[in-house]
């Protein structure tokens, strides 16, 4: 028996969808992403040049881990000890790990900590380190970056963007270290008691990171990344006005992008997407989906669903036979696909049988001609 293509396009609603426009934080800039694809879903003055106070540290931070090794022992200089605001109070002489360095520069923003590692790596010289930092910048494709220094004091010419903060939280959170330092909110580190600055860890459900930062001159900044079953997101305020507000914002940011994906069933092993004829008297044979397919979608986006199958089949079909497919698109874009297969199984009837069903075909032709 020929066999058939069938070829059914349209488009499947998964998921009711969810209400609200994004909110409008109180800040010079921001933005908010998805993390596995950096879609942008919401932003404000995403390109605007700002101070970063303390975000600046995750460069510090790369930079140092593409330089020395997390066991090497930084002797504090007597410039590093008279560094000001946010410090852990390091001493001219002490010898420290650069991972306790580098756990405080992130934990508790110390500023001392942060121009230790500079003077560490750039062999006594900060100048020669923060020219590494803006060579990162480079090569990252930070294009509206620049930095004057290693801890993100107010300085001319230093400077970035929501949209380039938020590429490198992305790009230093793929660094293990980093990624379990910023998620602790007390450590013990260079002998002392470090606290975060971060108020949403553990405060806002799924958040684990990035980087606060505050000055005069940069406002309340922070980059934080949140995830929940299927979907991380990263949202980035610059220039919030309070502390207070800064904190509200980014909840509301992250909780808006977080309510924009669900995971969902969107290929269902228990549902029938085809039927196709298998002839001589046989019922038709039902296609179902071999396995199910799960997926984090945006649920105010919808999804094209294609099917590929025969109209009719070639008798004898096995029950698992594959026979065509089921395939989900966004935005042109392949989701996801699974094969399709026959739900029950049909024999071919013998010669005898084959026998019986023309001859019964031909009887009913010749009465309905009568008729």
């Amino acid at each position: 028996m020929k066999r058939l293509l069938a070829v059914i396009t349209g488009a499947l609603a998964l998921a009711p969808l969810a209400a609200g426009a994004a909110p409008r934080p109180d800040a010079r800039a921001w933005l908010v992403v998805n993390a596995a694809d950096g879609e942008v879903l919401a932003a404000h003055a995403a390109t605007a040049r700002v101070p970063i106070a303390s975000i600046t540290k995750l460069m510090t931070v790369l930079v140092t881990l593409d330089h020395a090794q997390l066991d090497d022992l930084v002797t504090v200089s007597p410039g590093t000890s008279r560094v000001g605001e946010s410090t852990v109070s390091l001493r001219a002489g002490e010898r420290v790990p650069v991972r306790d360095l580098i756990e405080a520069a992130l934990i508790q923003s110390a500023n001392d900590a942060a121009n230790a590692l500079a003077e560490h790596v750039g062999r006594g010289s900060v100048r020669r380190f923060v020219f590494l930092m803006n060579e990162k910048a480079r090569t990252l494709g930070l294009a509206d970056t620049r930095f004057a220094n290693p801890s993100g004091l107010d300085a001319p010419g230093h400077y970035s963007t929501a949209q380039d903060v938020t590429r490198l939280a992305r790009v230093a959170m793929r660094k293990p270290f980093v990624r379990r330092t910023v998620r602790l909110r007390t450590e013990a580190a260079a002998g002392r008691t470090l606290h975060t600055w971060n108020d949403l860890l553990g405060g806002f459900p799924g958040v684990f990171g990035v980087k606060t930062g505050h000055t005069a001159a940069a406002g309340w900044s922070q980059v934080a990344a949140a995830r929940r079953p299927g979907v991380t997101v990263y949202a980035t305020i610059l220039g919030g006005p309070t502390r207070d507000r800064r904190n509200a914002d980014l909840a509301a940011l992250l909780s808006w992008a977080l309510s924009r994906y669900a995971v969902v069933e969107a290929i269902d092993d228990d549902r029938t997407y085809a039927t196709a004829t298998a002839g001589y008297g046989r019922a038709p044979v039902r296609l179902v989906a071999e396995a199910p397919f799960r997926r984090s979608i945006r649920i105010d986006r919808p999804l094209v669903e294609q099917i590929v199958a025969p109209a009719a089949v070639s008798l004898p079909v096995e029950r698992g036979q594959r026979l065509g497919v089921v395939r989900l698109y966004a935005r042109g874009k392949l989701l996801g696909e699974r094969p399709l297969v026959a739900a029950e199984s049909r024999t071919a009837p013998g010669l005898g049988g084959k026998i019986r069903w023309y001859a019964t075909r031909t009887v009913e032709n010749a009465w309905g001609v009568i008729w």
